[in-house]
């Protein structure tokens, strides 16, 4: 079936019931284009590959290819992710159902739709609050799984003290990091955040009281671990409050810098640290947000949340496990079998691999709503079977090193380090591996900055440059790119795809045929890794 010719008759999704949805054959469905929730209430799966995301159907071309950033294959064996899919670098190895573009939404043009936005209109939208009522209306309607504790997480970095640290007592901590190339890059639709909890006996003493100075020393092992470093620095700290001399000078004082150890402080005194691998219970809290627009045009944070993502660590599994378990994915793959998952109702989607995910998304009048299963489907792509990961995460393996990553993300404060390994800054790589300032090379604005005439990459224009002046976008592409999500709100219609476009880009297949796809030949794969040099 060719959705795309489908697709090209909709003009905009009709409402449809559960009972005339369930009699619907594909084709039919298609033609509707029902909302996500009329599609979960007919119990009706629209993308069984819904893992597979819009990025990974770009047209290569040959010699592109932004797909090293995501796909892996890696010899360290003690390493926290087995999946080895670098060859996913070089073909597109796709289940049969796979090989058809589910996200259709990338083919419609929404110009019309776009310009009947007015910027008043959106830029009012975009900062409205629609976090701060979701704990009362959760706790209303007796939801039994996780409920957002932190209060206050509307006003974004003011919800936090200089560290990070949440102002309210729930002890979730804020991280400066490098958001990951491109899909994360505010030129290209969304702004986020990322905050890190860590079990309560680890912000504890042996003494059982709840401490700042245990916590943040706790935070920096954490931190070793994905950083294979043998000392960080880390905000000031009270050694007797810990009661161990953690930067080694050999006095029990304060301390701003800490060596590395075999166990964990305070009340997780028994807890080893392991290598890439976080504590049992860890929370990751990740808000996906507006392109927010200052009154000077300078861009930030918007208030208005497009998501709000929780994972949480259910289980320490042991590297044999994981090996196993990535092992059985990987022939899961080979087989050409559909991806499966488990769902635990309120409390979310079990990946698979220790950790459940549970997430919201607007509504069509913004409240923030819990996400469908197949909605929820979308993230394990990430989260469980992309070889680049360290532990199902992306954002902490990136934060800033020592103490200047304990803070809410600032991208003027970063520069454009390079990936370990690597020689040349990550953002320039990425734009030279890619060929654009994303996955489909069709972000004009992009290219226009910091492409040449030729379709090199203008290293001298880039150089000197913050993170904020590379990757955030115009004013008034941030306008456009956020009147085009205000659109997919509207219609409610994720499932077919979640990009922020107006008009399709060219650089998409809508299906893959293995034998006339190109490939990458050998001098166009790379090797990766996510973690940054901070020059410490």
């Amino acid at each position: 079936m060719n959705r795309l010719a489908i697709l090209a008759l909709t003009v905009s999704p009709l409402a449809a019931s559960a009972a005339d949805l369930s009699t619907l054959n594909d084709k039919e469905m298609m033609e509707l284009r029902p909302t996500s929730q009329a599609m979960a209430e007919a119990r009706r799966i629209y993308n069984p590959e819904a893992p597979i995301p819009a990025m990974c159907y770009t047209k290569i071309e040959g010699k592109h290819n932004p797909c090293y950033v995501c796909h892996q294959s890696n010899e360290d064996r003690t390493r926290t992710n087995f999946m080895q899919d670098g060859d996913l670098q070089s073909e597109y190895a796709f289940s049969e159902d796979g090989m058809t573009n589910h996200h259709v939404n990338l083919f419609i043009d929404r110009s019309a739709e776009v310009a009947a936005i007015s910027d008043e209109e959106i830029l009012d939208w975009i900062e409205q609050d629609n976090y701060s009522d979701l704990t009362g209306r959760l706790d209303a309607a007796g939801f039994e799984g996780w409920i957002p504790d932190l209060t206050g997480f509307e006003h974004m970095s003011e919800a936090f003290d200089e560290d990070g640290l949440a102002k309210d007592g729930s002890w979730w901590v804020a991280f400066n990091y490098k958001p990951q190339p491109s899909t994360f890059w505010p030129t290209n639709g969304s702004t986020d955040d990322v905050l890190i909890r860590l079990p309560v006996r680890f912000y504890t003493t042996a003494e059982g009281i709840e401490s700042r100075d245990v916590y943040f020393a706790n935070l920096a092992l954490v931190e070793m671990a994905f950083q294979d470093l043998d000392r960080v620095s880390l905000p000031p700290v009270d050694e007797t409050v810990i009661g161990v001399d953690i930067d080694g000078d050999g006095t029990l004082g304060l301390a701003t810098e800490m060596d590395r150890r075999e166990t964990y402080l305070g009340a997780a005194s028994d807890e080893p640290v392991i290598r890439m691998s976080y504590p049992e219970r860890t929370d990751f809290l990740h808000s996906v947000r507006y392109v927010g627009i200052n009154a000077d045009g300078s861009i930030k944070t918007a208030r208005r949340m497009k998501e709000l993502r929780y994972m949480v660590k259910s289980r320490q599994l042991s590297i044999a496990q994981l090996a196993s378990r990535y092992g059985n994915e990987i022939q899961e793959k080979l087989d050409e079998n559909l991806p499966r998952y488990i769902d635990l109702r309120d409390r979310g989607m079990d990946n698979g691999m220790g950790w459940t995910l549970l997430a919201w998304i607007e509504d069509s009048d913004g409240t923030l709503r819990r996400q469908t299963n197949e909605e929820t489907f979308f993230c394990r792509g990430c989260h469980t079977s992309a070889g680049a990961n360290i532990d199902q995460s992306w954002a902490f393996p990136r934060k800033m090193t020592g103490a200047a990553g304990w803070g809410y993300i600032d991208l003027k404060s970063q520069t454009d380090v390079p990936n370990l390994g690597e020689e040349m800054g990550e953002i320039a790589l990425y734009l030279q591996r890619a060929g654009g300032g994303d996955e489909f090379r069709s972000n004009t604005e992009m290219r226009d900055r910091w492409f040449k005439a030729d379709g090199t990459v203008d290293t001298d224009a880039m150089a000197g440059k913050s993170v904020y002046e590379l990757i955030t976008p115009s004013r008034d592409r941030a306008l456009q790119l956020n009147k085009a999500y205000r659109v997919l709100v509207s219609e409610q219609s994720f499932l077919f795809g979640r990009d922020a476009t107006t008009t399709p880009p060219v650089n998409v297949h809508a299906t893959i045929d293995e034998a006339t796809a190109p490939t990458l030949p050998p001098e166009f794969r790379y090797t990766h890794d996510i973690r940054l040099n901070w020059g410490q």
